[in-house]
């Protein structure tokens, strides 16, 4: 199967083929995508970049992401934290790492239609779920990792958690389609949710000064509607910086390009969309002329920091652009409108509870691509 993006000539304020070329020529011929040239990779930003990929019509090389992934997953379902050159950097097996390929694969599904994708990489997905779910807590919150010796590190992260959220949606949406029953993982999704809205005392709130802490909750869809406006609001002043971006930490000079471009998504999920345009227009001068963007930048002395040029910085780039202008059928992925249904009323697969349509958002501006057609080959 192949698409066909057909690009206008309207001015783009990102040059996506040049984004997307640069994530591909990172990528090794193996499938792996690190970090950066000669660095090291994680499953969940490799996961990412493929995504990235995707959203700029590079199907061949997101497939080959995945076959990775699929290569490369341990017995128990996980993955190890961190490779080097094939190596394991990290032997720690992190649920959020091992859960994400289901957001990856149901976002090559949203833009391709292609079910014989999600068959086949249903075992692998299927298996990453319960491994992350093997580490959940009866209260709800799934411990972050088992370390190198498979001891279990008990500590709930807000953002890790927020995360295996929206992995689980993503794998029960992707069951619905396979006619597949996980009454198993509609059950952990609920307790998962509560624990997110209800009990923060089970979360490493040492993590608080993180950025990703603040948004991901409402990125995820576990907080949605006016709770969801009441938490943006409330930490706004303490993460954005106008006219520069988002803090990665709130107390340090430093705002990050990944952050700033998930927060992007997290506000185009609750259709804040002026405010969404106005924190992607502090990505517009922040990055370099071989279409990869600053990983970070401190201000007010404008030094780029630090100088490496990582892929999943430049995925989320793209992600957030797709988000706000529909380049493709993925542009929903995020919004609490698409999915609709809160976990408290999933029912049986057969009667497809889990959307199929993307959501209608509002009509774009000056689209620089025109909508993904699908092509069948």
């Amino acid at each position: 199967m192949e698409l066909n993006v057909s690009r206008s000539i309207v001015e783009s304020p990102i040059d996506i083929e040049a984004v997307a070329a640069f994530i591909a020529r990172v990528q090794k011929e193996d499938g792996e995508i690190p970090w950066s040239e000669g660095g090291k990779t994680d499953p969940w930003d490799h996961i990412e970049s493929a995504m990235g990929l995707c959203v700029a019509g590079y199907l061949k090389e997101a497939e080959r992401a995945y076959e990775w992934m699929s290569r490369t997953q341990l017995k128990d379902g996980s993955w190890w934290a961190a490779y080097r050159d094939g190596v394991p950097e990290d032997t720690s097996r992190d649920t959020n790492i091992s859960s994400y390929i289901a957001v990856g694969v149901f976002h090559y599904y949203l833009i391709t239609n292609d079910i014989a994708f999600l068959k086949h990489m249903w075992p692998t997905l299927e298996a990453g779920i319960d491994y992350a779910l093997s580490l959940q807590e009866s209260t709800g919150e799934i411990y972050w990792a088992k370390n190198g010796d498979g001891v279990v590190d008990p500590m709930a992260l807000l953002t890790g958690s927020s995360s295996v959220y929206m992995s689980i949606k993503c794998a029960l949406a992707i069951a619905s389609r396979l006619r597949k029953s996980r009454p198993d993982w509609e059950k952990a999704l609920k307790k998962l949710g509560h624990a997110l809205r209800n009990r923060p005392d089970l979360f490493n709130m040492t993590k608080s000064r993180y950025s990703l802490d603040w948004y991901y909750p409402v990125l995820s869809g576990a907080v949605t509607g006016i709770d969801a406006r009441r938490r943006i609001d409330k930490f706004w002043d303490k993460f954005v910086v106008p006219d520069w971006g988002v803090r990665c930490v709130s107390d340090q000079p430093w705002v990050t390009m990944a952050e700033t471009s998930e927060l992007v998504l997290a506000l185009a999920a609750i259709e804040e969309y002026e405010q969404a345009e106005m924190i992607f227009n502090c990505l517009k001068d922040k990055k370099y002329d071989d279409g990869s963007y600053w990983m970070g930048v401190t201000f007010p002395d404008s030094v780029i920091w630090p100088e490496e040029k990582t892929s999943w910085t430049a995925a989320a780039v793209l992600l957030a652009y797709d988000a706000l202008n529909e380049l493709t059928p993925a542009s929903c992925l995020f919004s609490h409108s698409f999915w609709g249904i809160p976990e408290s009323r999933v029912s049986a697969p057969a009667r497809e509870t889990y959307p199929t349509q993307p959501a209608k958002k509002r009509l774009r501006k000056s689209p620089s691509i025109s909508p993904i057609e699908e092509v069948r080959s």
